[in-house]
């Protein structure tokens, strides 16, 4: 179903809004739940000035920065690798691979190959990893089971397909560096570029209790060989090995166009168009699906970032706004090859596509084990500090 009106969407519980559009962002009512002042300005123009407010200063970042690098490299010495990063061939994760390699860092670079890589990012990973002389690992998923996980979530008409990718790219990066005795993870995730996306476009990705429950509605496969991580999982790689993630894009001044830029004189990196076009799957999930069954347009969240991060004028994100997606051709192309990786006809596709939106919520929620967890460390945490205080052993 195509929406003549930006404002309107299908997901449950949704109500009709006269149509507006924040006067300092792009971000508009397709947003069920933005808010704007008496001049037009939305909420998350003001939630992100508070929020600058308490970010360190360049001064601060830059100390920052030098104290993670040391204890990356400390942590290192007499090791094979002192991180893991996970390589989509993106921009994010491209120029942090870069940024990891000239502070000296030794990274592990892992590649999540769920069938829906381009040619472009292949390519782009394999010139990365040619040119900075870095370790390749590449995470091979069980194409029939994630294919059958995959194959669900579109059964189900739930509105983020990204889950069983997005879930098993932390799943494999956690596998593989306990694997490899690895404990920092640096994350390619960064507020510059990713602090602003709408609650209700997108679902948390590591609702493992919603996730089975979608599969055992729909699915046809067991699902033995996935690296899920739900949230006893990771509770437990990160206080038995004591893994952490590590934002070091929040630690530099990250300009998007200076590391595309950059990427392409010093790396041969290739441009992809949109932000996680590198997959096929998700070009088409946020270009053409979230468009036309939900009335979302991700790029007025991905354009608004680059407003807040002053990279971008406003203008210049409703220029953008104006051209397709991608290119339309492109997008009935992939339709046709989504459809037939996944093993649906085209008319079963369609109808698919036609159905109406359903709350992830309705298949379960990890709700009550997010809420047993926070129990939990209410109770070790005092323990933990009194074992530290005393000289015990509380990791290895």
């Amino acid at each position: 179903m195509t929406h003549l009106f930006p404002a309107e969407t299908d997901i449950p519980g949704s109500a009709r809004r006269r149509y507006r559009i924040c006067t300092k962002l792009v971000i508009d009512t397709s947003d069920p739940e933005v808010t704007f002042d008496e001049e037009g300005v939305s909420n998350y123009w003001h939630e992100h000035q508070a929020f600058l407010a308490k970010q360190p200063n360049a001064e601060s970042r830059a100390a920052l920065l030098e104290a993670t690098v040391k204890r990356l490299r400390t942590y290192g010495q007499g090791r094979k690798y002192d991180c893991i990063l996970g390589l989509s061939g993106g921009v994010d994760s491209s120029y942090l691979a870069w940024l990891a390699v000239k502070l000296g860092l030794r990274p592990l670079l892992v590649h999540f190959d769920n069938g829906w890589n381009s040619e472009l990012a292949v390519s782009n990973i394999e010139q990365i990893c040619r040119r900075l002389r870095l370790p390749l690992h590449t995470f091979v998923m069980d194409w029939p089971e994630f294919r059958d996980l995959q194959r669900a979530y579109f059964k189900a008409s739930v509105l983020d397909l990204e889950v069983p990718t997005d879930h098993m790219i932390f799943g494999a990066l956690y596998k593989v560096a306990r694997q490899n005795s690895i404990r920092f993870i640096l994350s390619g995730n960064n507020h510059r570029t990713e602090w602003l996306l709408p609650r209700e476009w997108y679902y948390r990705k590591f609702d493992l209790v919603s996730i089975k429950g979608i599969h055992r509605r729909y699915g046809e496969l067991p699902m033995k060989r996935l690296p899920a991580l739900g949230v006893w999982q990771s509770a437990w790689y990160q206080m038995r090995f004591r893994m952490q993630d590590i934002k070091l894009l929040d630690l530099v001044d990250y300009r998007k166009q200076e590391a595309k830029d950059l990427l392409m004189s010093e790396l041969g990196w290739r441009d992809y168009g949109g932000k996680h076009y590198e997959s096929i799957f998700t070009r088409f999930y946020q270009g053409y699906i979230l468009p036309r069954k939900y009335g979302i347009d991700k790029r007025r969240a991905h354009l608004s970032n680059l407003i807040l991060s002053q990279q971008m004028t406003r203008e210049q994100a409703l220029a953008e706004l104006q051209q397709p997606t991608y290119d339309p051709q492109l997008q009935e192309e992939d339709k046709i090859y989504v459809a037939k990786k996944l093993g649906f006809s085209g008319t079963e596709f369609e109808d698919l596509l036609k159905l109406p939106g359903r709350r992830h919520e309705e298949f379960g929620t990890d709700e009550r084990d997010l809420r047993l967890l926070r129990e939990f460390m209410g109770w070790i945490r005092p323990i933990t500090t009194i074992a530290k205080k005393g000289g015990w052993r509380v990791d290895n």
